[in-house]
Order: C-alpha cells, then sequence, then structure tokens
C-alpha cells in the first residue's frame, strides 16, 4: 500500500497504524483484523493463540540475556468506535478508515481515527517486528469488544499467559500514567410501544446537532452538553404547556460516547397548538445556547414543521412517561473527590435513545471506582424504569483497578522517562474503564501500568493524534523494555 504518514520514526510503526487503519474493525467486526494478526505471527514464526471470539496473543522469545527474566505483557484493544458525521458516506462494516495527516497530526476524513486503540496494535505489531530490542520475554495481547464492555479481555483464557507484569497501551495522553481505573456496566431501559394512529397531524421535527461530545469516562468531567439530555429538556418545556405526542426519537449511537446529536418529532392536534409549541422551543432553545455556546460554539438546534395524511404516534400518557424519564434521568459527574483535586468518582452517561414501532430503548453507561457508589446510582435507575413502566437489563459489567502501593513497573516508567525527557512523569488515575481491571482479577498479583501518545477528541470524527507524541512513547516503552530485568 502506499504510505501517507512519512518522515517519522521507527518507520514500521506507522507502516502497522496504516495497515491496521485500512481493516474495518468496529466492535463485534474484528475477525479480518484478528485474522491480519494470526497471519503476521504465522511469517514470523511466533507463537500465536486465538480463541473463538478472535482474541489474538502472540508471544516472542526473550532477547540474548533475558532468557531468564519473567515474561511481560503488552496490551491493546482491536476495535475502535464507529461514529462519523452525518454528512460523510462511510460504511463501517467494508471501509477502511481515510487518513489525513497534516503539521504532524493523523485525523480521518470526517470518521473516528480509531488511533484509540490501533496505535496501541501498531505498537505491538512493530515491538514484535524488531530485530535489534532488547526485552524480556513478551506477550503481545490483542482483545475485541473493548468499546462495549472490556468483552474480549473478561473472556480470555487466563491460563494462555504467563506474565505478571503488564503493560496497557489504552491511553491518551503522554507524559500521564495510569494505574488506577473505574468500573463500568451498560444499563438499558426498554418499553413496549403503545401506538395510536392520528389523522391528518400537524408535525414538529426538531434536531439538535454540533455538540462536542467525546468519551464518557475521559472526558465527562468537561460537563459537555448531552444531545439526550437536551432533547428531554425541550420536550419538558413543551408538555408542560400543550398536548403533543412523541412521533420518534433518536440520539446518540455508542452508549461510551457523549451523544453529540438527536432528533424527534412531536405531533400536535391543530396549528395553534404547534405554534404555540414552536414559540417554547425558539425560548428554551436561546437559554441553552446562552448557557453553552462559549464552550460548544457550534452546537445549534433547528425546528421544522410538516404535515401528512396520517401518523402513528405514542399515547399522550406514554408520551409523558417518556419525556419525564429522559428528563429526570441522572446524567453527568455524580461524585468527585474534592480532596484530591476534584477528580471524577462516580458519572453516568445517557448515550444512546432510539425508538421505532416497537419499542423505544435508552442505554446508560454508569461508572465508579467505588463499589457503593456504583451500587447507588444502579438503584436511582432501576427506581426510575420502574415508575414509569420500564424494564430494565444490565450487561457488560467490569470490575475497576485499584492503585498498588508497591509497583516495578510504576517504577521503572518512572526512572526512564524522567532519563529520556528530563521531567517527571504524572501518575494518575483514570475515570474510564480499562482492560487493566480484568486482567488483575484473572492473574494474581499483577503488576501493571496503562500509557500511550496524545490522542485528542476520542470516540467523535474529531479525534486526532501527535505523530511526534507516538515516537516519544515508542522511545520510553523500548527504554523501559530495556531496563526491566536487565542484567
Amino acid at each position: 500500500m502506499e504510505y501517507k504518514i512519512t518522515g517519522y520514526e521507527p518507520k514500521a510503526l506507522f507502516q502497522y497504524f496504516e495497515e491496521v487503519s485500512a481493516i474495518p474493525r468496529g466492535s463485534g467486526n474484528e475477525k479480518g483484523i484478528s485474522e491480519y494478526l494470526i497471519s503476521f505471527a504465522k511469517k514470523r514464526n511466533l507463537q500465536c493463540y486465538h480463541d473463538e471470539i478472535h482474541n489474538v496473543v502472540i508471544k516472542k522469545p526473550a532477547s540474548e540475556g533475558y532468557e531468564k527474566s519473567p515474561a511481560v505483557m503488552l496490551q491493546g484493544h482491536m476495535d475502535m468506535v464507529c461514529e462519523k458525521n452525518n454528512d460523510v458516506i462511510h460504511d463501517f462494516e467494508k471501509d477502511g478508515i481515510d487518513l489525513i495527516v497534516k503539521d504532524g497530526f493523523v485525523t480521518a476524513n470526517g470518521t473516528t481515527l480509531g488511533a484509540d486503540n490501533g496505535i496501541a496494535v501498531a505498537m505491538m505489531l512493530a515491538v514484535l517486528d524488531a530485530e535489534n530490542l532488547k526485552h524480556p520475554p513478551l506477550e503481545c495481547v490483542f482483545t475485541v469488544e473493548e468499546e462495549i464492555g472490556l468483552n474480549g479481555a473478561a473472556a480470555l483464557d487466563p491460563s494462555v499467559l504467563d506474565a505478571r507484569i503488564m503493560i496497557n497501551l489504552d491511553s491518551e495522553e503522554e507524559g500521564i500514567a495510569t494505574v488506577s481505573c473505574a468500573g463500568g456496566m451498560r444499563f438499558t431501559m426498554k418499553k413496549t410501544s403503545d401506538f395510536e394512529t392520528i389523522e391528518k397531524p400537524y408535525l414538529l421535527s426538531v434536531e439538535v446537532k454540533g455538540l462536542l461530545g467525546g468519551h464518557s469516562g475521559s472526558d465527562i468531567q468537561l460537563e459537555r452538553g448531552n444531545a439526550n439530555k437536551i432533547m428531554g429538556r425541550l420536550l419538558q418545556a413543551v408538555l408542560k404547556e400543550v398536548k403533543a405526542q412523541l412521533v420518534f426519537i433518536k440520539g446518540g449511537n455508542k452508549d461510551n460516547a457523549i451523544p453529540r446529536e438527536g432528533n424527534f418529532e412531536l405531533c400536535f392536534s391543530n396549528e395553534r397548538e404547534r405554534a404555540h409549541g414552536v414559540n417554547i422551543l425558539n425560548r428554551i432553545k436561546e437559554e441553552i445556547l446562552k448557557e453553552i455556546h462559549t464552550d460548544e460554539p457550534s452546537f445549534t438546534i433547528g425546528l421544522k414543521t410538516f404535515e401528512k395524511e396520517r401518523m402513528q404516534v405514542w399515547t399522550q400518557k406514554e408520551t409523558e412517561n417518556i419525556v419525564k424519564l429522559i428528563f429526570l434521568a441522572p446524567d453527568g459527574a455524580q461524585k468527585r473527590n474534592v480532596r484530591q483535586g476534584g477528580f471524577i468518582v462516580a458519572s453516568l452517561n445517557m448515550g444512546v435513545i432510539e425508538s421505532s414501532q416497537k419499542e423505544i430503548a435508552i442505554v446508560f453507561a454508569p461508572r465508579s471506582s467505588v463499589a457503593s457508589l456504583q451500587d447507588e446510582i444502579v438503584e436511582r435507575l432501576m427506581l426510575l424504569a420502574g415508575e414509569f413502566g420500564f424494564t430494565y437489563e444490565i450487561a457488560g459489567a467490569y470490575p475497576g483497578w485499584s492503585f498498588a502501593e508497591k509497583s516495578k513497573i510504576r517504577d521503572e516508567f518512572i526512572t526512564c522517562f524522567h532519563r529520556l525527557f528530563q521531567k517527571e512523569l504524572r501518575i494518575e488515575a483514570i475515570h474510564a474503564g480499562l482492560e487493566c481491571g480484568i486482567f488483575a482479577g484473572k492473574l494474581p498479583d499483577l503488576d501493571a501500568i496503562a500509557v500511550g501518545p496524545t490522542i485528542n477528541n476520542c470516540h467523535t470524527p474529531d479525534e486526532i493524534m501527535d505523530l511526534a507524541s507516538c515516537e516519544r512513547t515508542w522511545l520510553l516503552l523500548t527504554a523501559v523494555l530495556e531496563k526491566l530485568y536487565a542484567a
């Protein structure tokens, strides 16, 4: 293939990133990238394990002088969040990512870039392929379905792993090492449709768009606008003053992405009531714009009126129940540790609302590093669902990863970072979920750390990766591998 990223070292790292980016690999669609990894291992006569859900483990023997050293695990996930702008034509099931390289950064043409976590895959491949690196025995672990609940890591058979030191490469800010993370789950509320047919309805379409969105864990502290919650506020304002029935509502695509866009339609019985609804929405629209416009200057709310001969709509009672639930549901940061800098301890994201002629589903992503706080959030959601006639289900639960008082791998990273860059490595906890928590539960006494290059705006079409940061992260990683258990 013709490579776009040139002039950066190691050359193999960026070539592998481009090759990985050319393979469709949304969550649940990792077979192609898994087969690519297996083929890579076979061509180099490296020991390779893969399972039925397409996790892959590739092992590389120790370099000379490190043969008696304990094994070290490098780990990242194959899958990516598939988000795109509405005006972009892209089939994530079939199309590779169209990369744009400019001014030392790489991004994608109107879609997510997938550097989260394609750069980890590329970095491990470059390590496995390098002939002159000094390192202990390596176990490179490539997992699937991380973005939809850490499913690959949860399913991986731990008996295939010998390593008790782990370097996770799924961190997105250079100069920061993550040593603890939140646990999480997917909480889905559902309600069966209760529709009626309305003849000659007066319809109003509302579109919310232009929000920044972001990762529901690592960006939740920024308190960005949530399209679903904004729609709930708009709907509640209308129903408070005039009767209207919901035709449909849709917002967000992933439970772990703060929704950037959403739209809904309302049905009114006559033109006068619809005009009243438009006036209400315009008033609330101006209030919201004033509240968040400085932080999110592209945010807009669009209104459009139209008519049809007949329409299937939610009954008035069910419309009110749905709107009340969306309006009242908690969202965003729920608990901070004010004594330790105000970092987020518990949060949740109303990530997806989808409706059809059969049902409506609302999907939340609760997160917390404290189990009791997570339980309290779940209890609130369960009570809320029951109050408005929704059923609920919980899936994809994963544990947090607690801070270790002593850590050899953390000490080595701190030392090597200072030696290479003459500054201190920051040690932090992260509110997002990491697979380190899963592996810590599977492998007793696991010593883990998470690092990575700078990647901004993950889970959005504005995702962008710093190429020079990738170079420095490579230098740090290889320096640590060389120093571990060196004679």
